[in-house]
């Protein structure tokens, strides 16, 4: 006859019972620890990984002059102006203006205090980032010059690092108002309310000007325009030493 379970044993199963529900909920904690510090460090991993790869991307232009990073200037048209409006036309933040040229080089834009102009130290923006459009032509009128792309070279990793190492040459501590200089994406949606480069072009210079240093009769404003197949810091530099920040309407703003 089989000897019948005493207290004594059923408390010795309970307890290994406990124990083991004990053990594997440890375990379950260690395990959902190890996840979320595997989560943390992939974050802090992926945090990082964008500067990084981008110093890594732009050290090669470090030691290179604005004029030798990209095409020659020959990649470039001509330079060509039309007259400009748009002087103090400021109009509330948040509307839009419709620009008539692409990309724009004068016209009605945002005045508002923290939304426009763009800030002096951003000198590269893609499209998740860009500012609106009215913003950067306040930045326009106050003697920028901006390196506007069109998708084909935000689509282009090695285009677009041109474009960012031409951009670092603009970066600067100092407040240097020769460095007024944007590169900003033309995007689909700007193609398609106010139209597209010219045929084989993807890049455009443009610049709001006053009709040289110091003028001061706006009928004499013109936007400046040059569009260019590839990115081209030769051309850049040519095109911002004819056309500097004091050659604008509102030059002494940031």
């Amino acid at each position: 006859m089989a000897k019948k379970p005493t207290k004594s044993d059923r408390q010795a199963v309970i307890d290994e019972l406990r124990k083991k529900q004990k053990g594997a909920e440890r375990r379950r904690g260690f395990a959902i620890v190890g996840v979320c510090a595997t989560i943390a460090i992939l974050l802090v991993v992926a945090a990082a990984y964008r500067p990084v790869k981008n110093w890594w991307d732009l050290r090669k232009f470090r030691d290179l002059n604005l004029a030798s990073i990209g095409a020659p200037a020959s990649a470039c048209d001509d330079i060509t102006t039309k007259k400009a409006d748009g002087n103090q036309q400021h109009v509330p933040t948040g509307s839009q203006v419709t620009y008539t040229t692409a990309p724009p080089a004068f016209g009605s834009h945002w005045n508002e205090q923290g939304t426009a102009p763009a800030p002096f130290n951003r000198k590269f923006y893609t499209d998740k980032d860009r500012p609106e459009l009215e913003a950067l032509v306040h930045n326009l009128e106050h003697g920028y010059t901006i390196l506007w792309y069109d998708q084909s070279i935000a689509d282009d990793g090695d285009e677009l690092n041109v474009i960012d190492g031409i951009a670092d040459k603009f970066r600067s501590d100092s407040n240097n108002l020769r460095y007024k200089f944007i590169a900003a994406p033309w995007t689909a949606q700007d193609e398609k309310e106010s139209g597209k480069f010219p045929d084989g072009m993807h890049v455009a210079l443009s610049h709001w000007s006053a009709g040289g240093s110091g003028e001061t009769d706006t009928s004499k404003q013109v936007g400046v325009f040059q569009y260019c197949s590839q990115p081209s810091g030769a051309a850049l530099k040519d095109f911002m030493l004819k056309y500097p920040y004091t050659d604008s309407p509102e030059p002494d703003a940031m």
